[in-house]
């Protein structure tokens, strides 16, 4: 799995909103993938807390929940977000890191089906959850 977390590694850097993040995917498996997004002064929200935008967030969990179908066994060759839901559990603490985990837990012939929680350093207190459903674009046999 080195050389699958090598090169997905490359794609998401290679990703100019990923890379402005400045995501860094830490962890890949069959169907799961963990992103980490360091904090940043130019992504909070509200500069009166110093608490990150929600919206950062949210591309954060897309991301990890589109790497995740990417690395089912399923093996599909593209995949896009068709509904991404999350529920904001309580704001994110300033200056730290925020990592979301993705886990594709069902697929069908076309859907892919994720779950994915977002935590900053209090792993027992996600700062949010979600749900989400991505195409699933398999590789096209030999014509017939």
């Amino acid at each position: 799995m080195t050389d699958i977390l090598t090169i997905a590694r490359q794609f998401i850097q290679a990703l100019p909103f990923s890379r402005a993040l400045a995501m860094e995917l830490t962890e890949l498996g069959a169907g799961s993938a963990t992103i980490t997004m360091p904090w940043d002064a130019r992504l909070v929200g509200d500069p009166a807390t110093g608490v990150l935008h929600g919206g950062a967030i949210s591309a954060l969990m897309d991301t990890a929940s589109g790497a995740s179908v990417m690395s089912h066994p399923a093996a599909p060759t593209s995949t896009a977000t068709l509904d991404l839901r999350i529920d904001y559990m309580r704001p994110a603490t300033p200056g730290q890191s925020i990592t979301a985990r993705a886990e594709c837990h069902h697929v069908t012939r076309s859907v892919a089906f994720v779950r994915v929680t977002a935590c900053d350093e209090d792993t027992a207190r996600p700062v949010a959850m979600g749900t989400g459903a991505f195409t699933l674009e398999r590789p096209k046999g030999p014509a017939a």
